[in-house]
C-alpha cells in the first residue's frame, strides 16, 4: 500500500509470549526488513496493551524470538519514560546484545552524553520529553 515499514507492538504477542505464527504472517505480507517490532518493558517484563498488561517475558527474550520477522526493533523503557531522569543503559544494551537487527530506543533519555553512550554501541535513541522541555537543545546545524 505504499508504506516503507510498519511498527508491530502488542499484536505481536499472544498468551504470554511472541505470537509467531503472526510475525511470519506479517514478514510474509511485506517482507521482514519492512517490520519494525515495537517491544516495551517495565519491572523487567514486556508490556502491551498501552503498558498495561505484563508478560512473564523479558525484552531481550522477545527480541530474540522475534529476530527472524523483522529488521529492527523499536524498545522503550517504560520505567524511565517521560520522567527526565536519565534511562537505564543496562536494559537497553541487554536488548542490544539479544539481536543483530537495528535497535532504537526510547525512555528517559536526557542527554548528549546518554545518546552519544548508545551511539557507540549501536543503538539510535528518541529523544523527546527532554527536547520539549529545553533540557535538551537541538544543535542548529551551524556548528
Amino acid at each position: 500500500m505504499g508504506a516503507q515499514q510498519i511498527i508491530a507492538g502488542s499484536a505481536l504477542f499472544r498468551d504470554g509470549k511472541p505470537d509467531l505464527t503472526f510475525a511470519q504472517e506479517l514478514a510474509d505480507g511485506v517482507g521482514p526488513d519492512r517490520v519494525i517490532a515495537a517491544v516495551d518493558s517495565r519491572d523487567g517484563r514486556v508490556v502491551i496493551h498501552g503498558w498495561k498488561t505484563a508478560l512473564p517475558i523479558t525484552a531481550p527474550d522477545a527480541v530474540r524470538a522475534l529476530e527472524p520477522y523483522c529488521g529492527e526493533f523499536l524498545y522503550t523503557h517504560v520505567d524511565t519514560e517521560g520522567l527526565m531522569g536519565g534511562t537505564n543503559l543496562d536494559a537497553i544494551l541487554a536488548v542490544r546484545r539479544a539481536t543483530r537487527r537495528r535497535v532504537t530506543a526510547a525512555g528517559g533519555i536526557t542527554t548528549q552524553q546518554e545518546i552519544d553512550d548508545l551511539e557507540a554501541h549501536g543503538v539510535d535513541a528518541v529523544v523527546g520529553m527532554a527536547i520539549y522541555t529545553g533540557k535538551l537543545e537541538i544543535p542548529n546545524g551551524s556548528g
